[in-house]
């Protein structure tokens, strides 16, 4: 079984792609801690990478800074630089759950939903209204 839980901060925008036949990719990379034995915090940097409507929320909704909770598999491979082969991994997501957004500051902050950076106040009451709660 290849299935991997993360939740991290992205450490920099999301860059997208639209290829020829209309598939859209966003990759971008999160900064997960890890706890060492020694009590010093350390961070590991995972690369991401969505496809297709996934890919199109992530660019519209996500910036540096944003905490994420990613779930996916591990897609390994390598590349070549200078004739030397390095190994590589990735995750490729099936799901990105967006905890928060980043502030002016770049941290993040869980009282604030993520919400497209292009958004008006009026625009997001259209999409969640509070009528339509069923709570």
């Amino acid at each position: 079984m290849n299935k991997v839980f993360l939740i991290g901060r992205l450490t920099r925008d999301p860059q997208a792609t639209t290829f020829d036949s209309g598939s859209s990719c966003c990759r971008f990379s999160i900064a997960v801690d890890r706890y060492s034995r020694d009590g010093e915090n350390k961070a590991d940097f995972i690369n991401i990478t969505t496809w297709n409507a996934l890919a199109q929320n992530c660019v519209k909704y996500l910036t540096k800074g944003s905490q994420v909770g990613v779930s996916g598999s591990i897609q390994t491979g390598s590349y070549e630089r200078d004739g030397v082969k390095y190994p590589s991994f990735e995750v490729r997501a099936d799901q990105v759950e967006f905890l928060s957004r980043a502030n002016a500051q770049g941290t993040g902050t869980a009282a604030q939903p993520a919400r497209p950076k292009d958004a008006s106040m009026s625009e997001l009451k259209e999409v969640v209204d509070d009528d339509d709660m069923p709570f």
